[in-house]
């Protein structure tokens, strides 16, 4: 099984988790760095089984931010059943 890890201790902003996503997940310059790009990469376009890591989000200054991503992550992981596991701390 794959693992992705971000720690947000080193993820400043939305796009820095863009970044690290689609370096982690060897789609480069065709990642659109947006909510559908995500969708499309953890519903298709990643190697599967995958485990994601999401550590010290809790403690980041703009949590909120990263509302959105932490649904579509959520969200693909119920679409995926069982493909997609996410870890938090």
């Amino acid at each position: 099984m794959r693992t992705l890890t971000f720690d947000f201790h080193h993820i400043p902003d939305q796009q820095a988790f863009y970044q690290q996503f689609a370096d982690q997940c060897d789609v480069g310059d065709i990642f659109g760095n947006n909510l559908d790009a995500l969708w499309d990469t953890l519903t298709g376009g990643m190697v599967l089984p995958a485990s994601i890591h999401i550590r010290h989000l809790q403690t980041h200054r703009q949590r909120v931010e990263f509302a959105g991503i932490i649904a579509t992550l959520h969200e693909a992981e119920q679409e995926l059943n069982g493909q997609l596991q996410l870890r938090f701390d």
